[in-house]
């Protein structure tokens, strides 16, 4: 899961993906300058020393979610502010931790696999229960939404029909003769090549990597069949439009995403626990495809608006 994109549709993913492999991409927006931490400008709260600091990613969708936990929080009577495009979760994880941000959205498999490299949990339910133990002293997470954005091997509707596929499984049978587009760390990550060798003996004939993170480059690659499946993020809205099918993973060769806020214990309180809760409590992986075809899709609204059209639909602020 996941790096920084160039364009339309980043992720989650990145737990530990370089912090600049080309900061504009699918999902993914601009990501700052040389000292993120320092240089990007808080927006949206007073700055009280008790006011929460909501920091994000390097990619939209964690805008988007970043900008709707502080505007959850000020509807609560939590002064809350952004600081948005930290950076990739190397950088990000080491800013809530040191205080720079207070609260930032995670994805909770690679959150997991970022405290514990060796961790065998692949359901929602088992990396939930799994992360407080791993996390070092200080920080926390809060519930986690029904909201998932993972890897999926994508295909063609022609494709699938070509060859029969619904399933990764049945991918393996062709494998060989099919070029896969990926990040280039897909070659080395464990639920890249290694895993679709190693739990579905499935070994491309090629890997034709691209640097925007399953967004645009890669989705245009695959419609024009210069790769034949590609790892795509499922809160992807060029999944659904252009008809492309999502195979399915019975053997959970990539684990559970649920979107969810790691925090820092030390300015949290009772009633932003709650305001964040209340987040998590409504928002779905359907929400995120319809705030990141906002975002990145022909109306380019900015973060913070498509973030407050949410929250008001869904009655976390009048």
């Amino acid at each position: 899961m996941k790096e920084t994109n160039p364009s339309i549709l980043g992720r989650r993913a990145f737990g530990g993906l370089a912090a600049g492999v080309g900061l504009a991409l699918a999902l993914s927006a601009c990501g700052g300058g040389s000292d993120p931490l320092g240089s990007a400008p808080a927006t949206g709260g007073s700055g009280s020393g008790s006011a929460l600091v909501i920091g994000s990613a390097d990619f939209p969708e964690s805008q988007i979610i970043a900008e709707i936990y502080a505007g959850a929080l000020n509807a609560a009577g939590v002064t809350a502010s952004t600081k948005p495009n930290i950076g990739s979760r190397e950088v990000y994880f080491k800013a809530v931790q040191d205080g720079s941000v207070d609260v930032i959205p995670d994805y909770s498999g690679n959150l997991l696999l970022h405290v514990n490299k060796e961790a065998t949990e692949v359901s929602a339910e088992d990396i939930y229960k799994a992360l407080p133990a791993k996390l070092p002293e200080g920080l926390a997470v809060l519930e986690a939404s029904k909201a998932e954005d993972k890897d999926a091997m994508v295909v063609t509707k022609a494709t699938a029909e070509k060859y029969q596929l619904k399933s990764i499984e049945d991918l393996a049978k062709v494998c060989s003769e099919l070029v896969v587009g990926a990040p280039a760390t897909f070659a080395e990550r464990a639920y890249g090549l290694p895993g679709l060798k190693k739990n579905y003996s499935c070994e491309p004939k090629k890997l034709e990597p691209f640097s925007d993170g399953g967004g645009p480059i890669t989705v245009k690659a695959l419609l024009e069949d210069k790769v034949q499946v590609a790892d795509i993020y499922t809160t992807t809205p060029a999944i659904a439009d252009n008809d492309l099918v999502v195979l399915d993973d019975p053997k959970n060769n990539f684990i559970a995403q649920q979107v969810l806020p790691l925090y820092n214990k030390a300015k949290m309180t009772d009633k932003a626990k709650e305001a964040l809760n209340s987040v998590s409590k409504i928002l779905t992986t359907e929400d995120l495809i319809n705030l990141n075809r906002a975002v990145s899709g022909t109306q380019k609204q900015n973060p913070k608006d498509a973030a407050a059209a949410w929250l008001k639909d869904k009655g976390l602020v009048k």
